[in-house]
């Protein structure tokens, strides 16, 4: 991996080295980056198997990883309320364990996932993917996670699905901004087509730098979709379904012009309020042109022909 994939996280990769040859796994890591693990209650377990996970070859970016400072301390999390510096500190004693994933539908095997039961099944890594936000922002993240693909083999998916259905919690006790934005249409709802789901890219994400999701990332499980807007990127998730006829979805059930049911990045499709066609660091204010699909068009763009 080239030089400039792992920089300015400073010295992200020895650092990894030093805390898996100590023994001291993602809370090691979690020092070495200067990142505080989120404050809970004592019985909700923030760790996860086999972290840090080795780091994806294929999926590497050429571009500077944004810092974790700044990535976890700006974050769309709508259950949590609108303001991004907030959420962290209001999600931080979300509680993360129990946790489970219902899968259902039309599949062959619909059942209900221990959260840690369903990780050690799945073939973690790490993947360095662009995170494109139709408000026009962007970062470069180590996401720890597995393929939705691996999740959808083994429950089998049945003739007659099309669309595979998100779902986050809507319980206001654990998301005040449920409460406080009673005029949105919860729980959180994202969809894909089932070709879009299946794609290798397609990532259900448990950990972030080395280490498990804090809450203000969707944890313990999120969807990660790196050539979508991250709103189709939906957190925190309590159930999936196979269906076959297109969901309608939060943002784009409330306001369709703005928030499309694909919403692949494009930079030639303006947003009704702003330009797509530059995308903003959130970690140096540098503007830069935005890539059609985020970049990823190569592996992405026949889906769409």
């Amino acid at each position: 991996m080239a030089p400039q994939d792992v920089t300015p996280e400073g010295q992200y990769l020895r650092r990894r080295a030093i805390v898996r040859g100590l023994g001291l796994g993602g809370i090691g890591l979690a020092a070495g980056l200067g990142c505080a693990p989120p404050s809970g209650p004592p019985d909700a377990p923030r760790t996860m198997p086999a972290m840090p996970a080795p780091r994806s070859r294929r999926h590497r970016v050429a571009r500077a990883l944004t810092p974790a400072r700044f990535a976890h301390h700006y974050n769309n999390f709508y259950e949590f309320g609108p303001d991004k510096e907030a959420v962290a500190r209001r999600a931080a004693r979300m509680p993360l364990r129990p946790w489970t994933l219902e899968v259902g539908g039309l599949v062959d095997r619909p059942g209900v996932h221990d959260i840690d039961a369903l990780l050690r099944r799945m073939p973690l890594e790490e993947r360095v993917y662009r995170f494109r936000c139709v408000e026009a922002w962007s970062m470069v993240v180590p996401w720890t996670g597995f393929p939705l693909s691996a999740l959808l083999r083994e429950v089998g998916v049945r003739a007659g699905a099309h669309y595979v259905r998100f779902e986050t919690f809507g319980d206001a006790a654990i998301g005040p901004g449920i409460a406080e934005q009673s005029h949105y249409r919860w729980p959180y709802v994202e969809a894909l087509r089932l070709d879009e789901a299946t794609h290798d890219l397609t990532l259900l994400a448990t950990g972030i730098y080395g280490r498990a999701l804090p809450p203000q990332h969707g944890a313990p499980l999120r969807l990660v979709v790196p050539w979508k807007y991250g709103f189709k990127s939906i957190k925190s998730l309590v159930r999936i379904d196979l269906v076959g006829e297109k969901p309608t979805t939060f943002w784009h059930g409330l306001y369709p012009r703005e928030y499309g049911f694909l919403a692949n990045v494009d930079p030639a499709t303006p947003h009704p309020r702003w330009s797509q066609a530059r995308e903003r660091s959130i970690a140096t204010g540098a503007w830069r042109p935005t890539r059609a699909f985020n970049g990823y068009g190569e592996e992405v763009a026949a889906l769409y022909r």
